[in-house]
């Protein structure tokens, strides 16, 4: 990695996300255009902010681009960007503010740097390997305030029965997370879930995302924000791994703890 000091690499990254985010304000409520499985779609800024993006990166740093969109190749082995032009679409295209632009490098599997972009709230959360996490220019690190209500962000029940983590299993999950916390959030963008985890809005994340572009930027800023991240059984995350758990050490240890007591996914598949 010396001659792609992830400090370097996230000035070009910001470089690049400077030159779009206007265009991510200008065409709110955009209407879909692709239609995908499972009802997503992307809007036609979707596609013109990946195509942009992908043009900015390529000049500035000769890197692959591997994205939502337009794919690529998987960034398993090698250095690559991976993008997400819009995370939490839905909400994008119905002019609610909770959605993101993501942009993450890759470094053999492993995310070196990190931005979610959050224009509409006038929030951006950086993150480079070995040198914190910032919203907006000023350093942050996860640490649970006493007397402060502990928010969980969860993501989408909304499942296949009979998928990898079917939709009983994540509903009885989040029941039981409801029962030890109450204040419980479901956004709608995986993104600003784990971008919000990393500046402390959130004490931690429950998110089902099986997609690099969705996890690696927020992985990488709680983790330099010194929150613990795993996957869902509590391994490493990988950039491969279904879904992320994350959060301060104490709510991590919870997470994990009512995990394990619902029994394996698989068991719940009609």
């Amino acid at each position: 990695m010396d001659a792609l000091e992830p400090r370097a690499m996230l000035a070009i990254a910001e470089a690049a996300l400077d030159e779009v985010e206007g265009l991510f304000t200008q065409q709110v409520g955009a209407d879909p255009v692709v239609m995908k499985p499972r009802g997503d779609f992307a809007t036609e800024t979707d596609l013109e902010i990946e195509r942009r993006l992908r043009q900015l990166l390529t000049q500035y740093s000769g890197l692959p681009v591997y994205g939502e969109e337009f794919g690529g190749k998987v960034p398993e082995e090698h250095t690559a960007w991976v993008i997400d032009p819009i995370d939490g679409t839905t909400n994008y295209s119905n002019g609610f503010p909770l959605c993101a632009m993501l942009l993450t490098l890759m470094h053999e599997g492993e995310p070196v740097v990190g931005i979610t972009s959050m224009p509409l709230l006038r929030r951006r959360i950086t993150a480079a390997k070995g040198s914190g996490t910032f919203v907006n220019g000023r350093r942050v690190n996860i640490d649970a305030e006493a007397g402060r209500p502990v928010s969980i962000a969860f993501g989408s029940v909304i499942a296949s029965t009979d998928g990898t983590l079917p939709r009983k299993w994540r509903q009885l999950l989040l029941s039981k997370v409801g029962e030890r916390y109450p204040t419980i959030r479901i956004t709608g963008s995986v993104g600003v879930d784990l971008g919000s985890t990393a500046m402390g809005a959130f004490g931690g994340t429950v998110t089902f995302s099986p997609h690099v572009w969705d996890n690696a930027a927020g992985v990488l800023q709680i983790s330099e924000a010194g929150g613990v991240v795993t996957d869902l059984a509590g391994n490493p995350w990988r950039h491969d791994s279904v879904g992320v758990l994350a959060g301060t050490r104490d709510v991590h240890a919870t997470l994990r703890s009512i995990i394990d007591q619902l029994g394996r996914p698989e068991t719940f598949r009609s």
